[in-house]
């Protein structure tokens, strides 16, 4: 992997470990000031174990990626790190679509210059 692939690939995994985190552990704190406007204040406490779930879900995204870095051969790392972000890039065109078009910039769209960085390392 090339310097710009690894490091926007750790940004994405980085991401994902900070959306982990929000979901899992700050949604009744940090998810009510990120989420203000999307969801209503009353709805964080029956929805912190959907949340929970999806932040476990973000954890696996982010361990991959992050396993990557950690594989010898060049084939093998340059595949799992493409499935990884495609899996990402289709989370986050799927919640872009579903339920707010600022998940394809902040989730979709670093994904995508991660991909595109390692198809041409």
């Amino acid at each position: 992997m090339h310097l710009i692939a690894a490091l926007l690939i750790g940004l994405v995994a980085v991401e994902h470990l900070y959306f982990l985190w929000l979901e899992m552990f700050a949604w009744e704190t940090k998810g009510k000031e990120t989420f203000k406007g999307v969801l209503p204040e009353e709805l964080f406490k029956p929805t912190k174990g959907l949340a929970a779930n999806q932040g476990l879900y973000n954890g696996f995204l982010a361990a991959g990626l992050i396993w990557s870095y950690f594989i010898t051969d060049p084939a093998w790392k340059t595949h799992v790190a493409m499935f990884f972000l495609c899996c990402v890039i289709v989370a986050g065109l799927f919640g872009a679509v579903t339920a707010s078009r600022k998940i394809f910039f902040v989730q979709a769209l670093p994904a995508m210059l991660a991909l595109a960085a390692l198809l041409f390392a």
